[in-house]
Order: structure tokens, then C-alpha cells, then sequence
């Protein structure tokens, strides 16, 4: 099993995965590979977006990653990390007003 050193498309995280991993990775998103955060991003502007296909969601996350301006793939996981708690957050106290 060889292991091989990747870059998100989107955030520029470098991950370690085995080339299996990558390939459904990259089949998944048009040839793209991107790191488990993003791809959880790329979910839900899919959904928030309905009509949307996968590449415009794609094309969508990776648009706001390189507008963010921190340099630091670091930095910018933690703050999409604190963006989808905030936003599952509203979406379950919302749900939870409904009954």
C-alpha cells in the first residue's frame, strides 16, 4: 500500500492517503482532490444550492478559499470548521423551535 502526499485544491491542505483513497477522491469530484473538510464545504453548497452540480460547488468552495486571505491552510480549516458549526448551530435551533 503506497501512501502518497496530497494538496487540497481548495485549501492547500497536505494530507498523507493511500493513491486508492485518492482516486475515489478525485473520481468523486471531477479530478479534483480535496481534503475532508472541503468536501463536507462542497456538500453543503450542493445543498444550499439544489439546482447546482457538483462542479459548480466545487468551483464555488474553491472560489471562496482563495478569496480568504490567510496564507495559512491552517488557519483557514479551523475557520471553515467554525463557520459549519455556527451554521448546523442555526440550522438545529431553528429545527428545534418547529416542535
Amino acid at each position: 500500500m503506497d501512501i502518497e502526499s496530497v494538496n487540497c485544491e481548495c485549501c492547500g491542505l497536505n494530507e498523507e492517503c493511500t493513491q486508492e483513497y485518492i482516486s475515489q477522491v478525485k473520481a468523486k469530484f471531477n479530478g479534483k482532490w480535496l481534503c475532508g473538510l472541503c468536501t463536507e464545504a462542497v456538500g453543503d453548497e450542493k445543498k444550499k444550492h439544489l439546482g447546482s452540480g457538483m462542479d459548480e460547488a466545487v468551483n464555488a468552495h474553491i472560489s471562496f478559499c482563495r478569496n480568504y486571505k490567510s496564507d495559512n491552510p491552517a488557519i483557514r480549516v479551523a475557520d471553515g470548521i467554525r463557520q459549519m458549526l455556527r451554521r448546523r448551530s442555526r440550522e438545529m435551533s431553528s429545527s428545534s423551535t418547529k416542535y
